[in-house]
């Protein structure tokens, strides 16, 4: 297997993993970018006993803030890609849910009906309809105009570090496949369920598109997360819902629906296993 001697992980809070262990690091980024400290560049880094390891990713982070400095309360992150040097030899990077608006559709889709799981909240109570006005998805819209910025981040990580190999870390599943909810604990409509779960699999797809035309390497945590999504069980899913609970760690809990420790480990283990199939 390579040895890799200098990792850069790059990204948002997907691959901050915000919350999910305390303090947060701040070795290279402010405190209120939320990286923690068992995020999973942390667990690969050393898990690959690498010798220069920068975590540059920020919760809150879009393509913009990789090349450009970030503004987070009480600090500022400076732009992602200056940790990047041209001896770098690894890179992991997983971005675009901020660009394309993932967190305001889900803000958007809560629905306060949806606390009752017996209300029966027609279609003109869903976000969907909002989303999907005149025949025209928004955030499909969103995803196709944030695809060329994706090719963009790519070819600047190859041109700033051309030694190293690039893996691009999808999302991991968060909606149940079959579209069915689990309010309360998901208090949304069972249509804005499904356009949440198509939403993030189109995310995933353009993601997918743009490595393979890059010329870097998709590490896919949303296949097998299949199954571990929002509403299962607190010791089975690996994003947490609304209102989070750590059965892993009582005194952590992770960001909503954001992945929780598990689920950080088990982004650790795809990016390590793409990395040794290498």
């Amino acid at each position: 297997m390579t040895t890799y001697r200098e990792y850069v992980a790059l990204g948002d809070s997907h691959t901050a993993d915000v919350l999910t262990g305390l303090p947060p690091n701040t070795e290279s980024t402010p405190v209120r970018c939320d990286q923690s400290p068992t995020d999973y560049p942390h667990q690969v880094a050393a898990a690959l006993a690498i010798e220069t390891f920068r975590d540059a990713s920020c919760g809150g982070a879009r393509t913009v803030d990789m090349a450009g400095p970030q503004t987070v309360p009480f600090g500022v992150n400076p732009p992602q890609f200056d940790r990047l040097t041209a001896t770098t030899d690894l890179v992991t990077i997983g971005i675009g849910g901020n660009d394309i608006g993932l967190e305001e559709l889900l803000a958007e889709c809560v629905n306060p009906k949806a606390l009752d799981p017996a209300a029966v909240l027609p279609p003109e109570d869903s976000c969907v309809a909002e989303y999907t006005r005149s025949g025209v998805d928004r955030m499909a819209d969103n995803i196709a105009a944030v695809a060329p910025k994706i090719a963009a981040a790519l070819a600047e990580i190859g041109q700033r570090s051309p030694q190293a190999r690039i893996l691009v870390v999808n999302y991991l599943t968060v909606a149940p496949v079959d579209g069915t909810g689990c309010r309360p604990f998901i208090p949304m409509a069972d249509i804005d369920v499904v356009y949440l779960r198509d939403t993030l699999a189109r995310l995933n797809d353009m993601l997918a598109r743009e490595a393979a035309a890059s010329n870097a390497e998709l590490v896919d945590v949303y296949t097998p997360s299949v199954g571990h999504d929002v509403c299962q069980a607190p010791t089975v899913r690996y994003i947490e819902g609304f209102v989070p609970f750590s059965i892993r760690n009582p005194g952590l809990i992770a960001f909503p629906l954001h992945p929780n420790a598990a689920g950080a480990d088990f982004q650790a283990e795809a990016v390590l296993a793409a990395i040794h199939r290498g």
